[in-house]
């Protein structure tokens, strides 16, 4: 069992905003969990954002070209089945996916509201400038998790508006089995008929593929996730020497996952002030901070039966294990 003491209240510094509030009670209960944790949304501050869109670039991380290959061949149908007034992405990244489907479009299309939510701000800055070519499209972003930002969406959407939402990249696989279920009918509790929703899903592949993915030759992904901790330090007055924990990634054949864990290479005694955490990690001692599910093709569909979903449209990238779904809320 872990144990970790929390510091004397006189001594906690101020949190200046909710968000950062947040962060602080996330990095608290989480690093009090056996095994320690962090939740993976974390990653992504306007480094961690910079270092996953040099991830998607790598050579053994496929998903990104895949899916953009998915969206190229089949966007048009996409749009011409649903005729979205409004499309709305969780998790913008780039916005280049968002870009190559927008230009599948036919010639005679009507404009379209667009609305980016993620929970970093260099991803909504650097996919609203992805779309600045495309003066038929309005643009609204959202800081926000993705469950607030969709309700936003949804309050301010006209009776009439047809909404798509998209869910690339494979996000769902962040969520273990229940939660995905939990989060696709929390989409689908926003949804009218009319609507609909595209998900990108990667799918189970050899194990060496999977771990060249996650722990590339580079070096990028373990500066992706050891900037976690950099965050912490910078962010939450942590003292966690960075260089003194390892990326370790590991395939879990029976949940079907990808995980990564920062592993200390040394006895440390971590302070995280702002949080009112302190613990010791020994030599060998992990914090786990992602995981990534991957799925069968078949598995996708019930789980999107299960949120109330039907499936209109299945495709598959069979060269790099890929899915891309279309579902409408039945």
């Amino acid at each position: 069992m872990n144990r970790s003491r929390v510091p004397a209240s006189g001594s906690v510094p101020c949190i200046e905003s909710a968000e950062a509030a947040q962060f602080a009670a996330d990095v608290q209960y989480y690093l009090t969990q056996d095994p320690r944790q962090l939740p993976s949304r974390y990653l992504y501050d306007a480094l961690g954002s910079a270092l996953f869109e040099a991830i998607c670039r790598l050579p053994w991380y496929r998903i990104t070209r895949a899916e953009e290959r998915l969206l190229t061949i089949h966007g048009g149908r996409v749009l011409r089945r649903v005729r979205p007034s409004t499309i709305a992405e969780l998790g913008s990244g780039s916005g280049e996916k968002l870009r190559i489907l927008i230009e599948t479009r036919d010639s005679d299309a009507d404009a379209i509201d667009v609305h980016l939510i993620d929970v970093s701000s260099s991803a909504l800055d650097a996919s609203a400038r992805a779309l600045q070519s495309f003066d038929e499209v309005r643009v609204t972003t959202h800081k926000a998790a993705y469950e607030e930002g969709l309700r936003q969406v949804s309050k301010s959407r006209a009776i009439d508006d047809r909404v798509l939402v998209l869910f690339l990249g494979s996000n769902i696989g962040n969520y273990d089995p229940p939660g995905a279920n939990a989060f696709l009918r929390g989409v689908r509790a926003q949804l009218r008929a009319g609507d609909a929703l595209l998900l990108g899903a990667d799918l189970v592949k050899p194990e060496r593929e999977l771990q060249l993915a996650y722990d590339d030759p580079l070096g990028v992904t373990a500066a992706f996730n050891r900037n976690l901790l950099v965050r912490i330090n910078r962010e939450l007055q942590g003292d966690f020497d960075v260089t003194e924990f390892t990326h370790h990634v590991v395939w879990n054949a029976v949940e079907s996952r990808i995980e990564m864990h920062l592993v200390a290479r040394s006895t440390q005694e971590i302070h995280v002030r702002t949080a009112q955490v302190f613990f010791t990690m020994r030599e060998g001692d992990r914090i786990w901070t992602e995981s990534s599910y991957k799925y069968r093709p078949d598995e996708v569909v019930r789980l999107l039966d299960r949120a109330g979903f039907r499936l209109a449209a299945q495709w598959l990238d069979d060269a790099d294990g890929f899915a891309l779904m279309l579902a409408e809320p039945t």
